[in-house]
């Protein structure tokens, strides 16, 4: 199989079908042209900005070998919807990077179900795929995504303020417990495991959460890499420092689900990790004012999502997290992913 015939049969004819769909039903779209010229060409609505974003994951940096195909498309494209939701972008399209090696190029069942997962969310999203390249290589993701947004309602980094309430959305560590199970560095239940299994593999973009906090949040991104690492962004960007509460933070839903017994043998210092420095949830984390506190409930309300206040924007700079009595905790031994460092 060529690398052209390889494009069309999984996933430009995907991409096709699934854009007659949507005109079935009479959807517009911004694309104006897609897969098989030079560039593609996208018509974002009047008056909007473009947002763009582009992440790589590379097989045993950022996901195991035997990953299921359709969940690893999944991810790949979620990672990067994850971004625009950070911003409170709407999807215009994306394109794909795919790097092969021989024997994925020739394993047609697997092509078959990496497309799908892909496109699959892609089509929830209303983002098109629109081009993109192959090559053969070591197992390589790299796309690029685009998105719309009114000038002066993009959730920037650089808006939080002292006396902000700070926010996340869903719960944290969820993803780096599975991960934990999966290079045996611990045990889980089998539903529990799969219950962080599908949060590592299959993370939810916020897109529709990130809309409604447009006019709301003072600030915005997605933990990619651990909330304390991640939420620093912020509060460099944005010249502040914060206080978060232990206590307040949502914990992995597997661990809320174990048994006393088994919950028993996760200390507050293994919690603790999971929920301050796990990474890979792409869940938002955001920061409003206090009398925005109850548009805040009903944003995460209209959109299904749990949003919990676990802080506060304070002047100055540093991040301090207080335990439940009240005392600080030590988090300078608690480290986010860094690419280079971990």
């Amino acid at each position: 199989m060529t690398e052209f015939e390889l494009i069309d049969r999984f996933f430009k004819a995907k991409a096709a079908r699934l854009a007659q769909q949507r005109r079935d039903t009479g959807s517009t779209s911004p694309v104006r042209l897609g897969i098989g010229d030079d560039c593609a060409l996208l018509q974002p609505d009047s008056g909007q900005q473009i947002a763009i974003s582009t992440d790589m994951l590379v097989e045993n940096r950022h996901f195991l070998p035997d990953v299921a195909p359709d969940a690893l498309g999944h991810k790949a494209l979620a990672v990067n919807l994850s971004d625009l939701a950070a911003m409170g972008a709407e999807p215009l399209g994306f394109t794909l990077a795919l790097a092969l090696p021989p024997e994925r190029a020739a394993d047609e069942t697997w092509l078959d179900a990496f497309g799908d997962g892909l496109l699959k969310l892609a089509t929830e999203h209303a983002c098109p795929l629109v081009g993109g390249d192959t090559t053969a290589g070591p197992l390589n993701l790299c796309i690029t995504v685009f998105g719309q947004v009114h000038p002066g309602q993009a959730l920037r980094r650089d808006g939080a303020r002292p006396g902000d309430e700070i926010w996340v959305s869903g719960t944290l560590g969820d993803a780096r417990l599975a991960l934990g199970v999966l290079r045996a560095e611990w045990s889980l239940p089998p539903g529990a495991f799969a219950a962080a299994r599908a949060r590592l593999e299959r993370p939810a973009p916020r897109l529709a959460l990130g809309l409604a906090l447009r006019g709301i949040a003072t600030s915005c991104l997605d933990v990619s890499d651990g909330l304390i690492g991640d939420l620093g962004h912020i509060l460099d960007a944005s010249g502040v420092g914060a206080t978060l509460r232990e206590v307040l933070l949502p914990q992995p839903a597997a661990l809320a689900e174990l048994p006393a017994t088994e919950a028993s043998l996760w200390g507050t210092a293994a919690r603790r990790a999971l929920l301050l420095a796990g990474g890979d949830d792409y869940e938002l984390a955001f920061t409003a004012p206090p009398e925005r506190h109850a548009a805040v409930l009903t944003a995460g309300a209209h959109t299904g999502v749990a949003v919990a206040c676990i802080g506060r924007i304070t002047a100055g700079s540093g991040l301090r997290v207080l335990d439940a009595a009240g005392d600080p905790v030590d988090i300078h031994a608690l480290h986010s992913f860094d690419h280079f460092a971990n």
